[in-house]
């Protein structure tokens, strides 16, 4: 994938997951666990609400940020990815979790990148904030998935 602007960049890492929300559900379909099955099901609702939080940044930045360009800046065919990905049906919830880690953070490493290739100290700090938030919301997320073994 060749990303020109920054809002390119943010447009595609919210389609990127939507894409792990599809791959969610496509596994929950083949998972034998019904704790595995609850852990898909909490990662598919828990995607789609991030792609939705960048879709609502994209409608309140700064022009000036989501405009800012980028040089020959090339990432991985995610979707590709997504779909390629298979666990057996008797993956379990540690599976998804690595699987999710593995994933989310390749995502959140394109961010970093992008942020320390930025010039300009505006879209660097925003980026730099995209990337805190992202990782606070992978924090949670690991936490509610420890917190759902409890169940």
């Amino acid at each position: 994938m060749r990303i020109q602007q920054l809002r390119e960049l943010l447009e595609y890492i919210a389609e990127c997951r939507l894409d792990m929300a599809k791959m969610y559900h496509r596994l929950h379909n083949q998972a034998d666990s019904s704790r595995a099955k609850l852990v898909l099901e909490y990662f598919e609702q828990h995607q789609k609400d991030v792609a939705q939080h960048l879709e609502d940044y994209l409608d309140t930045a700064p022009a000036k940020v989501l405009d800012a360009w980028y040089k020959d800046f090339v990432f991985e065919d995610f979707k590709k990815r997504c779909q390629d990905v298979m666990l057996p049906a008797n993956m379990n919830e540690d599976d998804v979790l690595e699987l999710h880690l593995e994933l989310d953070n390749a995502l959140i490493g394109l961010l970093e990148k992008t942020a320390a290739s930025s010039s300009a100290a505006e879209v660097k700090s925003a980026l730099e904030d995209l990337v805190r938030v992202e990782k606070i919301h992978q924090h949670r997320l690991v936490h509610s998935t420890i917190r759902m073994e409890d169940i």
